[in-house]
């Protein structure tokens, strides 16, 4: 299983949010939008084997599971429907049960600290950075979570506990890519074997 995780800073947590301002009035949720597209698009099909962990301003997180997801289309306004329907549900995420909106989208009322101790209990976190061995040099591993920001860097307390958590430390490349980008680029260094089998 391959897993995302991304925090957004400024995203909302309720649904009163307007589809058609995603990068203004909805805190940059464009940015986490085609993060998921990414995570889970290839040419003519979707990544089953994925799951994507979107934390909203450190409130809740909405889970994408590739193998149950419906109703997603490629395109930033659905998918911010997707949330919103999610966060629609969240009165009844109790603690950290997850409340379903719809086939293969949750949300649960955690931050950033649980969501990362929980997945990093059965994954190989890896911080994406661009001080970072270069990705290339490091053996893919059989379950990663990789962990990304939205437009924003990592605050010092969610740098401290991801620099705790990771198991690896790397670069995709010698410039820094947008978060969505360096997705694309992480399922091709996860589909090639670490570039060695094409």
């Amino acid at each position: 299983m391959r897993q995302f995780l991304l925090v957004g800073h400024d995203a909302p947590t309720t649904p009163e949010f307007s589809l058609d301002d995603l990068a203004g009035g909805a805190g940059r949720l464009d940015v986490l939008c085609r993060c998921v597209t990414s995570a889970f698009f290839l040419s003519h099909a979707i990544r089953e084997d994925v799951r994507v962990h979107l934390v909203l301003d450190d409130t809740f997180t909405i889970q994408f599971d590739g193998q149950e997801l419906r109703r997603l289309n490629p395109d930033e306004r659905s998918t911010a429907a997707l949330i919103r329907g999610a966060l629609a549900e969240r009165q009844d995420a109790i603690g950290h049960l997850p409340a379903e909106s719809s086939p293969g989208v949750s949300v649960r009322r955690m931050g950033f600290e649980a969501t990362l101790e929980d997945l990093a209990s059965e994954a190989t976190v890896v911080e994406l950075h661009e001080n970072g061995t270069p990705v290339a040099a490091v053996d893919p591993p059989d379950e990663p979570l990789f962990v990304l920001s939205d437009h924003r860097n990592f605050t010092d307390q969610e740098a401290a506990l991801l620099s705790d958590a990771a198991d690896e430390r790397v670069r995709l490349g010698p410039e820094v890519l947008h978060a969505d980008h360096a997705i694309t680029v992480a399922h091709n260094y996860l589909d090639t074997e670490g570039y060695t089998t094409y």
